[in-house]
């Protein structure tokens, strides 16, 4: 089921910036893309998802007519048009579901208020995914967008109520499944940090562990991790300040401010990265 057209808040902010029209978006695609490792889509890479995907390939679509219309969808996402990308990536089914559902995800995070609007776009986030866990398993972005809305839901929810319906084991299962097709997934060792740090939060640390392996120093490396990989990506600097908040609270703080100064400082390459630094400036208001 289509999110609700009437209900895609407009990006709130000059998207001129970020246009990837024609060759820019092949140019700025290993920056835009270096947080989740997402391959540009030309027609060598198209030809291959139709074949990987066999009868979940879209009908009568060559590569080089895939290849554009997932380019189109891509540009639509980093201009901030997430309802075109959203749309233009779901009609080609789970070749589509990866920016379908990155666009569905980043917008309902940021650009919808009401929260069982937001559980319900995250749902359709997992289900999307899991249809294309289905047809391509051999993607990594396939697990990974699983666990990005799958997590946000448990999120939503509470981790609490989460953990007792067994989302996060599913979570924890589709990051590691991300990260062993994509080691360098930074979003994804950004996840399974934050998915350690919340279950000692919530749990205890002796608990967490026991019950379901969840450890500090694993919450650390994973962060680290993405900020090696991405240090000039708002969102690992804000996640990295969330992870502090989770495992120490106020006592470090002016770290987790500079965590989202930092965040809010850099210069961001399209309308995701906007929405996170202005997301991060909030937060120290």
């Amino acid at each position: 089921m289509a999110a609700k057209k009437s209900s895609w808040a407009k990006f709130p902010h000059d998207a001129k910036a970020f246009d990837q029209a024609g060759d820019k978006l092949k140019k700025a695609w290993p920056a835009l893309h270096a947080g989740d490792t997402e391959p540009f889509p030309d027609d060598k890479r198209a030809a291959a998802l139709i074949k990987a995907a066999g009868k979940a390939a879209p009908k009568g679509m060559d590569a080089a007519t895939l290849a554009q219309a997932l380019q189109d969808a891509w540009r639509a996402f980093h201009r901030g048009d997430f309802q075109q990308a959203f749309e233009g990536g779901e009609a080609l089914g789970p070749v589509g579901a990866s920016v379908a559902c990155k666009a569905l995800g980043i917008h309902a995070t940021y650009l919808v208020d009401d929260e069982d609007e937001q559980l319900k776009r995250y749902e359709q986030v997992g289900k999307l995914a899991e249809a294309a866990i289905a047809a391509l398993p051999g993607e990594a972005n396939s697990h990974y967008r699983f666990a990005f809305g799958m997590g946000r839901y448990s999120q939503g929810i509470s981790i609490a109520k989460a953990l007792k319906m067994g989302l996060a084991t599913k979570v924890r299962k589709a990051l590691e499944a991300t990260l062993d097709l994509a080691p360098k997934h930074a979003e994804a060792h950004t996840a399974l940090g934050l998915y350690h740090a919340e279950i000692i939060n919530k749990i205890g640390a002796l608990v967490g562990g026991m019950t379901y392996g969840a450890k500090a120093s694993e919450a650390d490396k994973h962060l680290a991790a993405a900020l090696k990989l991405t240090p000039d990506s708002p969102i690992a600097h804000i996640e990295y300040g969330n992870l502090l908040l989770l495992l120490h609270g106020d006592k470090r703080e002016d770290d987790v401010a500079a965590a989202y100064e930092k965040a809010g400082k850099l210069k961001p390459r399209d309308a995701m990265e906007k929405l996170d630094a202005e997301y991060a400036k909030a937060q120290l208001e």
